[in-house]
């Protein structure tokens, strides 16, 4: 087994991700760790060598040493957490859980084990202080620079020509991109929403009519989100809860709007201007030369798009980054360490 940091999920998704990978003991055990502590995310480091299950107990550490030890070695391996903030240049800049090593679980668990062959840290995230929800109304471009993660926008207001290849492609890699729909889009195209939330992707709100957004009063702004916000839930079943103006227009009163209606307002980090018609390489070219943690990468169900798609995804994953929806990305959330063939 290689020793990588496996990522198990408290409560209910624990018994699947760990069950595969330890015994129904040993499941059981992990599984009440996650529960009585009530972390979101929980990980484990494993054993180099054989199974667990096929360990006996006879190698059983000094208890003392073993907590002192851990607690030592506890100090070196603490990251704090990263408050959200407000940046002059990229507005709300969201936070980033810290970790740290869950000690008594950590003991209980080497002790169970042993620790022949180290011991089995288990870790716990700790929020910041101040989260996004903190900010107030402020626009998002991208997620916490320490986050190694990044996100597919695609804004959908024309066209389905591209639509289909493009889901091809995320389904093969296993990338959830997050969807923007304009409702007068969506009002036609139903269907094509409903295949690309059951292939598991993010659908969100572009407003309805692609208008200006800076150029509207309080009246107009509400009358266009909220009528693609009704067609996302009446249609599709989706509780939304981010918003991307069209075009990337916007005033403080769009923001401040979206926020009363509990919708962050999205932005992008890169933009592939895909609707330029550029070559496909030039597009995956631009993203393997200014991808950075916490990106949001804009595109469009576009011929150039689609021919890059491919592309972004190798070279964004060998910068060492994971893709995942708009919210993952803004989240505070740790990344586990994914290996990809």
């Amino acid at each position: 087994m290689k020793n990588v940091k496996v990522i198990v999920i408290g409560a209910a998704l624990t018994l699947a991700t760990w069950g595969a990978l330890s015994s129904g003991s040993l499941d059981a055990y992990v599984r009440s760790l996650g529960q009585s502590s009530g972390t979101a995310y929980r990980y484990v480091e494993p054993f180099d060598g054989p199974d667990p299950a096929s360990r006996t107990t006879s190698i059983k550490p000094n208890e003392e040493q073993l907590l002192q030890s851990i607690k030592d070695e506890a100090e070196k391996r603490k990251e704090a957490p990263i408050d959200a903030k407000i940046d002059r240049v990229w507005k709300a800049i969201p936070g980033y859980n810290g970790i740290e090593v869950d000690i008594e679980g950590t003991w209980k668990l080497a002790m169970q084990r042993g620790t022949e062959n180290g011991i089995p840290f288990v870790y716990k995230e700790i929020p910041p202080s101040v989260g996004l929800d903190d900010l107030g109304a402020e626009p998002i471009y991208k997620g916490n620079p320490k986050k190694p993660m990044a996100a597919f926008m695609i804004n959908v207001a024309w066209g389905n020509e591209y639509i289909g290849t493009m889901l091809d492609v995320l389904e093969k890699e296993g990338v959830r991109a997050t969807f923007f729909f304009d409702g007068s889009w969506l009002s036609k195209n139903v269907e094509t929403a409903k295949t690309i939330r059951q292939k598991g992707h993010e659908l969100s709100n572009h407003a309805y009519s692609h208008k200006d957004m800076s150029k509207l009063g309080r009246e107009d702004t509400v009358r266009e989100i909220e009528r693609t916000q009704r067609l996302l839930k009446e249609q599709l079943g989706v509780d939304n809860t981010l918003f991307a103006p069209p075009s990337g227009d916007f005033s403080s009163l769009t923001v401040k709007v979206a926020h009363e209606m509990n919708l962050r307002t999205i932005l992008w980090t890169l933009d592939t201007v895909d609707w330029t018609k550029p070559s496909s390489d030039s597009i995956v070219r631009k993203i393997a030369a200014r991808v950075e943690p916490g990106a949001l990468i804009l595109m469009h169900p576009t011929a150039s798009a689609s021919g890059a798609l491919e592309g972004m995804i190798k070279t964004i994953r060998d910068k060492g980054l994971v893709l995942g929806t708009v919210s993952e990305v803004i989240s505070p959330n740790r990344v586990p360490k994914v290996e990809h063939p």
